[in-house]
């Protein structure tokens, strides 16, 4: 019979499901990393999402082309730079050709008595002239004695030489027919540029598609050529690529399997149908109540949160088996009423952080838990048929209920099971958390193989140190860069670091540039003191006379602007440094290490502020983004045990306290059963496995109120109808997490695996300690 407020609620439904659709169609769908950021990060936090948005390490890709001769490679190798040189996702494509480096080498040379750190009115003085020539013929007889050779006549105070100094240390791609190529010379090596952030997949993944497109276009393409990609944007643009094919390929699965076991009980497609409006109701809430919420819906909160609304489909399982029992409603929905707000007490602990993310998933497993217990409750019995022809499961109730009868009498059981759970948590108590975000990683071996090759060939800088600031303008950034760029360069001298790079070395300051240009002399002081400097020393200065000439040529000489660079591979370097943002300049200084792995930030800290360069701010990329891990999973930690507790006084409230620790215990001792065997398989625990724990407690309270729960007993029919609705439903549950814990991505497994273990540790749990005292079965 239908309630009399089945039509309002029918109504209600009706606009709520449009009123979601509409809202859904205005979402903005993100897939950046924004949403696991905290919402006020430190100076180096925010420091980091600098990094992980602009900086180099998001925005570099690195190419190889394999396969055929070297003749063949170089050909594609420039054909691609060709196709890929005026497409707008690219700031730069570079492949080390000669047109390229002249392009370079012009730039130093050209402007070295603008860029020289060393040009200042002493070195031009008769006796500084004479210092540095001395300097220069000296450096004759080292590794650069045919450069110094060559650039002399014109360069004989080393200019040349102070700005190719700033490099040393670096490594430098290998060189062949005029183009880069790899260490064993068998690969064509490119560097790319994005144009968009690096948080913005979906451009990264265009980006890259316009790189393979432009690859397989090429002319005359001989068949056993390859490209080759990797980077930080491939990598992530892979990740979210294998994350939606596991996620497509295993919910299709777990779906027909989960159907073909309800067909099985339902015996009916209408029954099966109505029992996912709940699911698909649950859903649609959930979705426009984070976008009202926060504006934008995050792609991974959507994945987890519809994992979490799975939940939702065991409500239709319970109504229509314990239905067709003649199960008592009053009691059933009073028991439903109850898991869900456990459910949601424990969900609501999550909304209270300060990760996005985290916020989010609370937010929509709360709204979409709700919404779809109300349908169930308000609107399915309604549109069920008034008699369920559902399958005579009283055969199978008659033997679960032997093995639930003697799984209470295996009470003490769960003392061992406890027991031994906690002792081996004991045992490796240190190692229970993951505190590497790669643990997270789906990247396969093959893959970071290829990205340390790529890197090695291209030289590829350490970006784990870096030195960072923010500008209101370019110029205020350079000058501050200058600046900072004493105090690393004494630090380097000190042998605290090994060594840097400054945005200056490539684009000094418009006030050093005018300040260098001062301290060159006239054409004829430069003659008279060049003829005073060389007395004593093997030149003639009448050689010399294209200095002369330069000299004077650069003091009228425009200064240098960023467009100065346009089309060279310094320009790279630069824009991986200078970072245009709106009403901002960041610059992002890169750290290497003198020796070792390591370099001692405290001592970088000190020096820095010794000099009122405080707002310089030095962080390891590692140790942060640890340390942000760290601080996710200690504040899940928090706020899952304040939900638990929450949770423990909702039941007290409830049902009293003896029901209450009769539920209570079961789920924890599935959930420290759960943890100690996902340890005892070496399995280290990140936050993916605390969300599956938290679902397992939402899913594993229904089964433990329902055995609980004294009042739904009635007869020994209705009470095997209760339990076989239970079993079932566990099966659903087990059997969908169970396929997702198979699959090769970390983040889906680990939340697959944990509901799997976790759920069907919680049902068993829960018949040895929460269920009711079994009657005698019928003779």
């Amino acid at each position: 019979m239908k309630s009399r407020l089945f039509k309002p609620a029918l109504l209600i439904w009706l606009v709520a499901m449009l009123a979601s659709v509409l809202v859904i169609s205005q979402t903005r769908f993100v897939a950046d990393l924004s949403a696991f950021m905290p919402k006020l990060p430190s100076a180096r936090q925010q420091m980091l999402i600098d990094q992980l948005r602009d900086g180099a390490i998001a925005r570099i890709v690195l190419v190889g082309i394999e396969g055929s001769d070297e003749a063949e490679r170089g050909r594609l190798s420039r054909l691609l730079v060709d196709k890929l040189a005026h497409n707008a996702r690219f700031t730069s494509v570079q492949n080390g050709d000669r047109q390229t480096q002249q392009h370079d080498q012009q730039y130093f040379f050209n402007n070295r008595y603008l860029l020289s750190p060393a040009v200042t009115p002493q070195r031009f003085s008769a006796a500084g002239l004479h210092d540095a020539i001395q300097g220069t013929l000296d450096a004759m007889s080292g590794d650069a004695g045919l450069i110094v050779k060559k650039i002399l006549p014109r360069d004989p105070t080393g200019e040349t030489l102070q700005i190719l100094e700033q490099f040393i240390g670096e490594n430098q791609p290998s060189t062949s027919d005029d183009i880069w190529v790899s260490r064993d010379g068998k690969r064509a090596v490119l560097l790319l540029q994005l144009g968009e952030s690096g948080l913005n997949t979906d451009a990264q993944a265009a980006a890259l598609e316009d790189v393979k497109q432009a690859f397989a276009s090429l002319p005359a393409r001989h068949a056993d050529t390859r490209l080759v990609m990797s980077g930080t944007s491939v990598i992530s643009v892979a990740s979210r690529n294998i994350i939606q094919s596991e996620v497509e390929r295993l919910a299709t699965l777990g779906t027909v399997l989960v159907v073909a076991l309800l067909l099985l009980v339902y015996r009916s497609l209408p029954l099966l149908l109505l029992g996912l409006i709940p699911v698909v109701s649950g859903a649609l809430v959930g979705i426009a109540s984070v976008s009202l919420g926060f504006g934008h819906v995050h792609g991974l909160t959507l994945g987890f949160g519809t994992t979490l609304i799975g939940e939702a489909v065991d409500y239709s399982i319970y109504l229509f088996i314990q239905r067709a029992g003649g199960g008592n409603p009053g009691h059933f929905w009073r028991t439903i009423r109850l898991g869900v707000l456990t459910s949601a007490t424990g969900f609501a602990a999550l909304m209270c952080s300060s990760f996005p993310g985290l916020s989010q998933l609370g937010l929509y497993s709360i709204s979409g838990l709700l919404a779809a217990a109300l349908v169930t409750r308000y609107v399915l019995p309604g549109l069920m048929p008034q008699q369920l022809n559902l399958r005579d499961l009283s055969g199978p109730g008659l033997l679960l209920q032997k093995v639930l009868d003697s799984l209470t009498r295996l009470r003490w059981l769960l003392l061992v099971a406890m027991l031994t759970a906690t002792a081996v948590l004991a045992l490796h108590h240190q190692d229970i958390w993951s505190r590497q975000l790669n643990a997270l990683s789906s990247t396969s071996a093959a893959q970071n193989k290829l990205d340390a090759e790529l890197r090695g060939d291209l030289g590829g800088n350490d970006m784990r140190y870096v030195a960072s600031f923010s500008a209101p303008d370019q110029e205020s950034a350079l000058q501050l860069a200058e600046r900072s760029r004493r105090v690393l360069q004494q630090l380097s001298r000190q042998n605290v670091i090994g060594g840097f790079h400054t945005p200056d070395e490539l684009l000094p300051s418009l006030a050093t540039q005018k300040a260098r240009q001062a301290a060159l002399p006239t054409a004829a002081e430069t003659a008279s003191r060049l003829t005073q400097a060389v007395q004593g020393l093997p030149l003639d200065a009448a050689a010399l006379q294209g200095f002369v000439s330069d000299v004077e040529r650069s003091r009228q000489q425009p200064l240098l602007s960023r467009d100065s660079l346009h089309g060279s591979a310094a320009s790279v370097l630069l824009d991986s440094m200078l970072i245009q943002r709106p009403g901002s300049y960041l610059v992002l200084m890169p750290l290497r290490p003198a020796s070792g792995e390591n370099i001692a930030l405290d001592k970088v800290r000190a020096a820095l502020a010794a000099q009122q360069l405080g707002q310089v701010t030095v962080i390891d990329l590692l140790e942060e983004t640890t340390a942000i891990f760290d601080s996710y999973t200690h504040e899940a930690l928090v706020f899952s045990s304040l939900g638990s507790l929450a949770i423990l006084l909702l039941l007290w409230l409830s049902c009293g306290w003896l029901q209450a620790v009769r539920v209570t215990i079961p789920l924890g001792c599935a959930v420290l059963c759960t943890v100690a065997i996902l340890d005892a398989c070496g399995i280290q625990l990140t936050i993916l496995h605390l969300v599956g724990l938290l679902l397992v407690v939402a899913i594993g309270s229904n089964y433990a109120l329902f055995f609980a729960n004294k009042q739904q007993l009635g007869s020994d029919d209705q009470q095997r109808q209760v339990e076989v609705s239970l079993v079932v439903a566990n099966l659903a549950t087990v059997t969908s997490f169970g396929l997702l814990g198979s699959s090769s991505v970390p983040v889906l497994s680990f939340i697959g695996s944990t509901v799997a273990i976790g759920a069907l540790l919680a049902l068993v749990f829960a018949a040895m300690m929460a269920r009711m005292t079994p009657r005698a079965l019928p003779r």
